[in-house]
């Protein structure tokens, strides 16, 4: 088993909505972990801020919108060519609900396309155009994609975005089955919900609070966790990112990591 701060030396990994929240916590602890990292994002600003940060020897960053299938297929061609390789792809952009109705009743559809567009099309583009990288290459590799505890569960979000990673957790499953032969393993990380800039972004949009704090979207998440005396933080996810990108996962495919402190599987209604 690699020691701590080396699980990836000498990889080439991408991160997808790499400038802020999972995203800029994995690319810390990739480069952390000694990886070579190119940050994908349409958030320029924070995305080169983020790359010049942890030093160009070991970090760049390249304009990509994940739902444009050239955009998809420049960013692998500038990490290969930069690095020469590709290993990991950690499929991780992805957008929230703001202004979805909030039933099947009530789905705007112009808004589902949307958050497909992003949420799924965005990580089939990634999954595809990685994965042919890769089997080029003949390099064993790993493609991660972030899910939600809404990949396994319904009631917790609008049907959207419930829907989007629910197949997000099916072409995982299809992409692990056809990868398998070429030694590439392909994973989903399920977070509950995080407290991201993007999380508070839609607290805000929901409560209609403008003036809501990070510290009380963090409290709400806290409100209904099952694991009590921790808050989930971007860092533990990019933690279990890390742990499936790595050669201590040298055997795992097909998984969806759930992230939760157990709240998918414990229900507490019949306490009084």
């Amino acid at each position: 088993m690699a020691t701590s701060n080396s699980r990836l030396t000498g990889k080439v990994a991408i991160i997808t909505g790499g400038a802020r929240g999972i995203g800029e916590a994995a690319v810390r602890l990739f480069v952390e972990n000694g990886a070579m990292v190119v940050i994908a994002d349409i958030l320029d600003e924070e995305g080169k801020k983020l790359a010049e940060e942890m030093g160009a020897h070991t970090c760049a960053f390249h304009h990509c919108d994940v739902a444009v299938e050239s955009d998809i297929e420049a960013l692998v061609a500038f990490t290969v060519s930069k690095w020469g390789k590709l290993d990991i792809l950690y499929n991780n952009a992805g957008i929230t609900c703001i202004g979805q109705g909030e039933d099947v009743l009530n789905m705007d559809m112009d808004k589902f396309d949307r958050i497909m567009s992003t949420n799924l099309r965005g990580m089939a583009l990634g999954v595809k155009h990685a994965a042919k990288a890769m089997v080029n290459a003949g390099t064993r590799g790993v493609i991660i994609c972030t899910g939600s505890t809404t990949s396994v569960m319904a009631g917790m979000a609008p049907v959207a975005y419930t829907v989007s990673k629910h197949a997000i957790l099916g072409l995982v499953r299809a992409a692990a089955s056809d990868l398998g032969k070429y030694g590439i393993r392909v994973n989903c990380v399920s977070p509950a919900p995080v407290t991201t800039p993007l999380l508070l972004e839609h607290f805000r949009h929901a409560s209609g609070n403008q003036n809501v704090s990070m510290e009380d979207a963090r409290a709400w998440c806290d409100s209904f966790s099952n694991l009590k005396g921790h808050s989930l933080t971007p860092l533990d996810v990019a933690m279990s990112a890390l742990y499936l990108a790595s050669d201590d996962s040298s055997f795992v495919s097909g998984l969806n990591l759930i992230v939760d402190g157990g709240f998918t599987i414990t229900s507490h209604i019949f306490e009084k």
